[in-house]
Formats: C-alpha cells, structure tokens, sequence
C-alpha cells in the first residue's frame, strides 16, 4: 500500500479542484453577493436554500444542518470515501500527479486510473442495460418479469444483461477507447481476455454521488460455469465490497431526511422495497453486512443518528437467527436503535411484494421490533421455561443481553419484562442483569451507571497499516468533540465572533496592521472556543497575505472537530459590510474596549476591598494602572468609532 500523499500535493488537488465546479455538478448554485453562492443543501431535505459556497475560501456550509467543509470534505461526505481515496478521484479529475512518502511502494494505482476506472464503469452499465433490451436479453427479461419488475423498474435501477458471447463487452469498451489493461483493472475483463460476467442479470453498484463502482450478477442458466448464483465484481481501486451499500444512490438523502436506514438481503429485494415505498432501503454486496457498513450509515444518518433507527430485514429460520446474533454483536457502532423486521411466512421483501403486494412490505417494516427483544426470543426459546434449572439458564443466558442496552432509562422495563417471561422475581433478575452487566441497574438500590456492552464482544479493530500513517479524517469519522459552541446569536458575544469571522475570511486586511491583529489577543475572549479558535488564527499568521490559503492552514491546524466545524462556519458566514483595514481596525478595538472594561471592573473592585493605609504601595501601585486604563479606554472608545 502507498504511503501518505505529500502535502504540497493536497493542496494543489484544492487549488485546482475549484469548489464551486465540484459542488456544482450535484447542487444547482447561485449568486448569493458578496463572492458567495446559494443552493440546495445536497445533505438534507430543504425547500429554502441555506447551502452558501465561497470559492474565495474554498469553503461550503449549510446554515440549516450544519454540514461544512472544503472541497475534499465535500467529495468525502457525497462519495462516502476515505479522505485519500477523496483526493485521489480529485486529482485524477483535475490533473494531479500525486507523490507519496517512502514509506510506502508508491500510488495504489496509476495516476488517472481511478477515472478511467469509473468511466469504464459507466460505459459498461450502458452497455449492459441496452442488451436487456436485445434478442439475446430475453432470459434476464422473464427472470425480471418472474420477480415482478417490469421494464421501468429494471430501467430505474439501471438493470442489465451480459451477453453469453464472451467477449462482447470487451470489444465494445475496446472501440471506445479503453484498454484491456484498463478493463482488466475496473474488473471487467477477466487476464484471458473473456469477459468477467457472461449470461447473467446485472445491477450496477453505485456510490452517493450516483458513480457505477462495480456491478452485481445473478446466475441465468443452469450450464454457467460459475457455481455461485450471485457474483460480484472483484476488488478493484473504486469497488470494496465492505464499504459499498446497493441502493445507496436513491436511498442516502432519504436516509438522512427519514432519519431511518433499511438493510435488506439482496438487490431484488432493495428494488422492491423502493417501489414499495421503503425508499431508505439499502444492501450489502457480496459480503455479510459489517463494521465498515455500519459506519456508512452512521454516517448517512448523520446528525439525526441518535434519534434515528437501523431495521434489518432478516428470515425468521436459523440463518436469519444467526444473522441477528452477528449484527447484535456490532450493534455498538450505532448510535441509532436497531431493529428487526421478520415477516413470519419466511418470505423476503421481493417475494412479500410479489405474493402480498406492496403494503406487506411497508407493513414488514411498520412492525419492526428491537433487536434484543428479537435475539432475547431466540435465547429464550432455547430452554424449558417449565423446569426451575431451564429457568434460571434461561436468565443467565438472557441477563447479558439487557444488561447491554444502551438506554439505560429502558433497561428497568426491560428487567421486569424479562422476570415475566422467564416467570422470575423481578429482583432476582436485576440482581443477575447487574452483574452481567458490572453496573447497576435502575430500580435497585443505585442508580445506573453507563453502560458496558458484554453479550457479543465488539470486533476488534484492525492494526494500523504501517505504510500509511492514518489522517484524521481517513476513516470518515469526527473525532470527539471538547468545546460547547456559542450560538450565532448569544447576546455578548457578537463582537468576539464578528472579528475572527473578519481574521478568517479578510485576513490580509490584519497583515497590514503595525501590530499583530491590531492588538487583539486571547485574553480578550471570554468564550472557551473562541478563545481556543484565535490562537489557531494568530499561529497561522504567516499565511495571512492568502485568504484562501489561510483559511485552509487555521482549518488543518485544528484537531478539535467542534474546533473545525465553528472555523468552517465562520469562514462561510456572510458579513453586511464591506471590509478595509481601517474598519477591521474599529472591530478589534471595540472587542478590546469590552475586554479592557472586564479588566477594569475587576481591578476597581480590588482597589475599593484595599485599605489605603495599611497597605499604601498596593494600592498606589492599582491607582496607577487605573489611570493608564482609563487612558488606554479613551483611545479604544476613539479607535472604534473611525476617528
């Protein structure tokens, strides 16, 4: 694996990969004043635009979700990529010849396959879905129409069929320009020459932002060569099994409008669960859904995840018992509630739609359940319930599943609950949950404590590739936040956000100053994340010639996502007024006058507590900063008016 991209390289990728031309392409923007551009926010449900861009900068942020960043943020959160696999697609679109450190073996792939890679991705879906149409499509077509998709639904999807010839989309893709060493790449073309799929029906796997990552087949005759009925396309640069969804293109802004993420089994059963009306259902590719999945729907359902649920669809026979076992045991890397949907025919969603219609499959999900109560089912069903040995194995076996809860308000409920089914004094179930659990439980004689998940140990994380020394933002995540941001508004602090919105977005306007930021310093901040901001601000100092630049070099310095998400803010924010140095000048002054005033409130307050006579020098000594205070106060009050 290659090492990290050089830092000259990045920022190159952001000069050249004009923000407003990424975010155009998925936002229809316009003129907003100022240098700035308005649009539909692309991360949540708005009628009212409150998406602004500023090219200037290089910086988005919706003012009514609170999603903000730069261009690589951008392509991070639409794509749901890593932050070098978001570099890389930039720079194979703009021209970038990326370098990696020599801790590594170099690029992951030729500079500039990524987008061919993609592009052939795109020609291929095209190809496939016109053979649907064709003569030689007709059996892709019945097993269509025998799952009760017709032609607008398979064209929907983008359904399609490969050809049984061979070689068919090879030589398409060849007169198109690609070559085979490009297609054998994109994982199209297999090193014989003959094509990857052949006679089978095909779903093109895509990301958020709609881009054909690799496709899903599914075994047409009975004479295919391959022995598994669904087949998939290899791992390649762009297609990682473990971190796509199918149907993530149509479901992800419902995802995060519905605050609801539906995992189905397979790619029939997402179409029919869409042309149900459970427009949030997504499903794994190829591979049992796992941690990385649950961390792209964290991700989906972004500041509504703890509000938010995650239903699973599974059958009720031992498979869909065990699948739950799996996902229960993953369960803590949501933070939404988990449920099951189980439809007691054993039918999946495409076969609910084709028997019942499309109001089974909505009532499927309308009766979803949570997923302990699901999994405490099957525990429980192991033992007779009618012998005293049954019953307290029962309890055992069940006590870590409650105890694992993660509202910890419910978890009394569900004590009680599990004392009635087991038919067992509630106190003596607490007692055993308890110590499941190592804490306390509620109702007892203690309060609860946090909770500590012990039914199914957590996977544990992979070790760090040695080649590649993580970037904060590789695994998409926020890092923990450590300040409480201001609102916009607060009454009193209006002049300490005002001037470092004016550092951040004018900075050049400072550099010109006689001394650093007109004399402003941290002390004049009573806010904790302001404070912390400023100090970001005065060390990028250097920078303060570009504001482009600048902004960028105060955003990387910060560590502290809350940290980063208030810089991003303020560096989108429009101000009213038209800024030179001399207004930046008044600005400063007034946010000095109102520290100088704190300052002065104190010390008056210290010399009336001072006794004159017994402690004469003392006093003297703040009688005389009194009065430089007050001078310095009068050429503050002059500074800030304009004279």
């Amino acid at each position: 694996m290659a090492g990290r991209i050089n830092e000259e390289d990045i920022a190159e990728v952001r000069d050249r990969a004009r923000i407003d031309d990424v975010i155009g392409s998925f936002v229809a923007l316009r003129n907003a004043g100022g240098g700035a551009l308005k649009g539909l926010c692309p991360f949540h449900a708005e009628k009212t635009p409150s998406f602004q861009v500023t090219p200037a900068r290089g910086f988005y942020y919706c003012f009514g979700c609170g999603e903000g960043g730069d261009v690589i943020t951008f392509v991070q959160k639409m794509s749901n990529l890593a932050f070098t696999e978001a570099v890389e697609q930039l720079a194979d679109r703009y021209g970038v010849q990326l370098r990696y450190d020599e801790s590594g073996t170099g690029p992951r792939t030729a500079p500039g396959s990524r987008l061919r890679i993609m592009e052939a991705n795109a020609a291929a879906a095209d190809f496939y879905a016109g053979q649907l149409l064709s003569a030689d499509g007709v059996a892709a077509r019945q097993f269509l129409d025998s799952r009760g998709f017709g032609r607008q639904a398979a064209e929907r999807f983008g359904v399609g069929y490969a050809p049984r010839t061979g070689r068919a989309l090879a030589t398409h893709l060849k007169s198109k320009g690609f070559s085979e060493e490009e297609l054998i790449a994109a994982g199209l073309v297999r090193q014989a020459g003959w094509d990857f799929f052949q006679g089978r029906a095909l779903w093109p796997i895509r990301d958020a932002g709609a881009s054909v990552l690799g496709f899903g087949a599914r075994r047409l005759y009975d004479d295919d060569r391959m022995p598994a009925k669904y087949l998939n396309t290899p791992e390649t640069a762009v297609y990682k099994k473990s971190h796509v969804l199918y149907g993530l293109d149509l479901a992800r802004q419902n995802i995060g409008r519905k605050a609801q993420a539906v995992i189905v089994e397979g790619y029939t059963d997402v179409m029919a669960a869409h042309l149900s009306g459970v427009d949030t259902a997504v499903a794994s590719c190829g591979t049992a859904f796992g941690e990385d999945h649950a961390r792209l729907i964290q991700r989906l359902l972004g500041g509504d995840a703890f509000n938010g649920e995650v239903i699973f669809t599974f059958d009720g026979d031992e498979a869909g018992q065990k699948a739950a076992l799996k996902v229960f045991g993953g369960d803590q890397h949501f933070a939404a509630q988990t449920y099951v949907a189980v439809e007691p025919t054993g039918l999946d969603p495409c076969d609910l739609r084709l028997q019942h219609g499309e109001v089974a499959v909505r009532e499927l999900v309308g009766r979803r359940q949570p997923l302990y109560r699901f999994v405490m089912g099957n525990v429980l069903s192991q033992f007779d319930l009618d012998r005293v040995d049954g019953r307290l194995g029962a309890l055992r076996a069940a006590a870590p599943l409650v105890g694992s809860i993660r509202d910890t308000s419910l978890v009394a409920g569900y004590v009680r609950e599990l004392a009635q089914l087991v038919g067992m004094d509630v106190d003596e179930v607490r007692g055993v949950v308890s110590r499941a659990a190592n804490r306390s439980i509620p109702g007892g004689s203690r309060g609860a404590k946090a909770p500590v998940r012990t039914a199914v140990p957590a996977p544990a994380e992979p070790p760090p590739d040695d080649d590649e020394p993580p970037h904060p933002d590789d695994d998409g995540q926020d890092t923990l936040t450590g300040y409480d941001l201001p609102a916009p508004g607060a009454r009193g602090l209006v002049v300490e956000r005002d001037t470092l919105k004016l550092m951040l977005q004018r900075p050049e306007v400072f550099s010109r100053a006689s001394e650093p930021w007109f004399g402003v310093t941290g002390a004049d901040y009573t806010h904790p994340a302001y404070a912390a901001l400023f100090t970001a601000v005065s060390a990028a100092a250097a920078d303060a010639g570009d504001e482009r630049r600048f902004a960028q070099a105060v955003v990387d310095s910060l560590t502290d996502e809350s940290l980063r998400h208030l810089c991003v803010q303020l560096t989108v924010e429009p101000h009213p007024m038209r800024v030179d140095a001399r207004y930046a000048q008044e600005y400063c002054a007034k946010l000095r006058l109102l520290s100088l005033q704190r300052t002065t409130a104190q010390l008056k307050s210290r010399l009336q507590r001072t006794n004159p006579v017994e402690n004469e020098k003392a006093y003297n000594q703040m009688f005389s900063r009194m009065v430089a205070l007050e001078a310095e106060r009068r050429e503050l009050l002059r500074l800030s008016s304009g004279d």
